[in-house]
């Protein structure tokens, strides 16, 4: 982790922060230099390809901090970024995590910011090996680099399905979306009371790293994408990408029932809306009807994270919603722009 340019807040004791998050930062030994020079030097994972993904978070886009603590913002500034390597069936290594701070944010927040991302980091075995602390005019960003690796024939691919493979989902769908909308209507994180769950799945997603894995280790899955906007966008993208369509059965998508019944009283169809809905950061990938017995041992070796069949790729094109006889186009996933 380096200094950013001159007109980084003095006040905020950048270089003791810098030093402060090495002195709590594990190390490896495959990690030759770390935090403290212009640039850290690892060694590559033996006999692996090298997995590389890289996201931004943004107060007020991807983030609101009178609901997210500064731990909440640091955790899921990792948690996306660990949910990439998981849909491609690698397992994370190594981070970088860059920071633009506002005049607002003191030195103790900033610890706090970096507490939570350490805290993910160890859980999943994640070296944290440099970034950058500069000064920001405007919002808070984070910014986040974590290299994985895999073994060339592990590597998952959202292009790699094909018609009549299934398609499955982990855990449940549309509760850090219905989280959100919840808090955002009542104003008040204290009045959710029972629906503290789904609000905690949006401040802090917890990745499928062992699930994703797992996956490309047992060459169960045949494409996989993560869910960061949502099932129905990630259902769309495989289908495009392999060259197939999708039939979702919509009576078979696991959401929770406080999440349908939260979609209703607002007079929202709860299939459509938790398809819809993002930062949901579960996997959806296919898999063979071959290949089942391959995924029921990673089942079984995922430590209890649930997997439910939606549907299947089609040769037919087209992207549907199917409840009974009828059908209708998915809903579009959540949009950036």
């Amino acid at each position: 982790m380096k200094h950013g340019p001159s007109n980084t807040r003095d006040s905020l004791g950048e270089r003791e922060l810098i030093a402060a998050i090495r002195a709590r930062t594990p190390t490896a030994a495959w990690l030759t230099i770390g935090i403290g020079d212009d640039a850290a030097v690892a060694e590559p994972a033996r006999g692996a390809l090298e997995i590389l993904t890289t996201d931004a978070l943004v107060e007020s886009v991807h983030f609101d901090r009178r609901l997210s603590s500064p731990a909440d913002i640091g955790w899921k500034a990792l948690a996306v970024n660990l949910s990439d390597v998981a849909a491609m069936g690698g397992t994370p290594r190594l981070a970088l995590l860059s920071l633009g701070v506002p005049e607002h944010m003191d030195g103790r927040e900033v610890n706090e910011l970096v507490d939570g991302f350490l805290e993910l980091a160890s859980q999943n075995g994640v070296v944290l090996a440099g970034g950058n602390v500069t000064r920001s005019p405007g919002p808070l960003f984070v910014d986040v680099t974590v290299t994985g690796f895999a073994r060339r024939r592990n590597v998952l691919t959202r292009s790699g399905g094909r018609s009549g493979d299934d398609v499955y989902v982990s855990g449940t769908i549309g509760a850090a979306a219905a989280g959100l909308s919840w808090w955002k209507e009542s104003g008040d994180a204290k009045e959710l009371a029972g629906f503290q769950e789904c609000i905690e799945r949006h401040r802090r997603p917890q990745p499928r790293t062992r699930l994703g894995a797992l996956l490309g280790r047992n060459r169960a899955a045949s494409a996989c994408m993560d869910l960061s906007d949502g099932l129905a966008d990630a259902v769309r993208q495989v289908a495009e990408a392999s060259g197939t369509g999708a039939r979702i059965d919509a009576s078979l998508l696991p959401i929770d029932p406080a999440v349908r019944e939260w979609f209703s009283r607002r007079g929202l169809d709860a299939a459509a809306a938790a398809a819809a809905g993002g930062d949901d950061y579960e996997l959806l990938f296919t898999v063979p009807r071959r290949r089942r017995g391959r995924l029921a041992t990673v089942v079984r070796q995922a430590r209890g994270v649930s997997v439910t069949r939606i549907g299947a790729l089609t040769a037919e094109p087209g992207v549907f919603l199917v409840r009974g006889e009828a059908s209708e186009p998915l809903p579009a996933g959540f949009v950036h722009f």
